[in-house]
């Protein structure tokens, strides 16, 4: 009986819970070591300048990348018992094509957001080229701000949606909600843990906290059609990446450190979401909103239907698998 709360005889695996449970300790056992590691011979001895101080923190959060990829190829292929792949990062050329078009949709609707704030006279823009690390050397830390947007971009996806969201939508497959039932509901679950993540960040409040969940919504809509996170990756790059370095916005509740237009904000905070940034606002949800229609567009365009790949919820044994052939999207 105790065995049964722990372990699924049938599929030869811990359940649901104890591998969410499992690599989230794993997570964070690895990104503790490569944070220490990373900050060790200058931040613990004291002996960088305080701005390098300051560059050397935010390039800190890249060790998430590593930490998450590693964590989730190691708990995909033992507790899991499935492939990398498996997580929707089918890497050939059909998934580039899909990253390319989210990447293009996270540009146009952030430069859509900027667009209208300008219009509206609710974003002054005061300057160009600011760079507040790396000694205001604009080239470098634009290259650090391209690779930190990239990093969290992918390593958010593949996490939140990747592994989160089809481990829920396994474990809650049950007789009363079937396969399309699981997925939504982990579609759901997962959007709102993911809006709970970034309820600590700065200048957060109930309302960006709901919005980020929203957000979990639109950057799902692609995976939960597609089957693969090429979508909802490029998307989430982009998004951030306009946001922040091109367009000056704060991202997520933090300013921006690296910008082409150095911008000062006004207008209504219920528009514009104000210090947090666009996301808290009433421009983000409509973008967001404008956003999924088109992702619908996009699936129906390139897949030839719109359907919810309710695969993602139905676990298939490693040992049927072949690790040379990959699924097609059906």
């Amino acid at each position: 009986m105790l065995k049964n709360l722990f372990w699924n005889t049938q599929q030869r695996r811990l359940r649901t819970l104890w591998r969410l449970v499992a690599q989230s300790v794993l997570l964070m056992a690895l990104s503790s070591c490569l944070s220490a590691a990373f900050l060790l011979p200058g931040m613990v001895l004291g002996t960088l300048e305080p701005q390098i101080q300051e560059a050397t923190l935010r390039l800190a959060n890249l060790v998430m990348f590593p930490a998450t990829l590693l964590s989730v190829w190691l708990a995909g292929y033992f507790l899991d018992r499935r492939r990398f792949s498996d997580f929707g990062m089918r890497l050939n050329w059909d998934w580039a094509l899909d990253l390319g078009a989210g990447l293009a949709l996270g540009a146009l609707l952030m430069a859509a957001i900027f667009l209208v704030e300008r219009a509206a006279g609710w974003v002054t823009v005061t300057g160009t080229l600011r760079a507040d690390t790396f000694g205001g050397n604009f080239p470098v830390a634009l290259f650090f701000s391209l690779l930190l947007y990239l990093a969290v971009g992918i390593y958010e996806e593949l996490l939140f949606r990747g592994y989160f969201l089809r481990n829920l939508a396994e474990g809650l497959h049950l007789p009363g909600l079937g396969s399309r039932g699981a997925l939504l509901l982990s579609w759901g679950l997962t959007s709102a843990v993911f809006g709970l993540a970034h309820a600590l960040n700065p200048n957060a409040s109930l309302i960006s906290t709901i919005n980020i969940a929203f957000a979990g919504i639109f950057l799902g809509l692609g995976y939960v059609l597609s089957g693969n996170m090429a979508l909802p990756i490029g998307l989430h790059i982009t998004w951030n990446f306009f946001q922040g370095t091109v367009f000056g916005f704060p991202v997520s509740g933090g300013a921006a450190a690296t910008s082409f237009f150095v911008i000062e904000q006004g207008g209504p905070t219920l528009w514009t979401g104000g210090a947090f940034g666009p996301e808290a606002g009433l421009l983000g949800i409509l973008a967001m909103l404008a956003g999924l229609l088109l992702i619908v567009f996009w699936v129906r365009w390139r897949y030839k239907r719109v359907a919810f790949q309710e695969t993602l919820a139905e676990y298939t044994p490693r040992v049927q698998q072949s690790p040379l052939v990959e699924e097609p999207l059906t």
